[in-house]
């Protein structure tokens, strides 16, 4: 017997979708580490790289352009010689440093409960 497919009780997101556009915005592999790192002011390209130490150059490169593109972030070229590159956070990136640190506390929490269900197993 198939199963009953039941209502969606949840309010229906306003169209259109915020959730979705906030979400696009950070979307990427590493780009909310981007933005974590830009919190405390302007970096460059290897001080991002070593605050990354996983990501490639590449991927970082496609980061940052499509983080300068969705208005998060802003590249400033210094006159120095050689010149040197600096990225920095927009407002609206400081906007999303809050929804960051809460997905940063939710994950502290996930990782004490995972590692409590750990010990149980493991007690047994």
């Amino acid at each position: 017997m198939p199963l009953k497919m039941r209502k969606n009780r949840s309010p229906k997101p306003p169209a259109p979708c915020l959730l979705t556009e906030c979400m696009q915005v950070i979307a990427g592999a590493w780009a909310p580490n981007v933005i974590w790192s830009l919190r405390a002011g302007p970096r460059r390209f290897n001080e991002l790289k070593t605050d990354i130490p996983p990501v490639s150059s590449k991927v970082l490169s496609a980061r940052l352009s499509e983080l300068e593109e969705r208005g998060v972030l802003i590249r400033h070229v210094r006159p120095t010689s050689p010149p040197s590159v600096e990225y920095e956070l927009t407002e609206l990136g400081e906007e999303l440093i809050p929804a960051l640190e809460a997905i940063v506390a939710v994950g502290h929490k996930l990782k004490q409960r995972r590692g409590y269900k750990m010990d149980v197993e493991a007690a047994e």
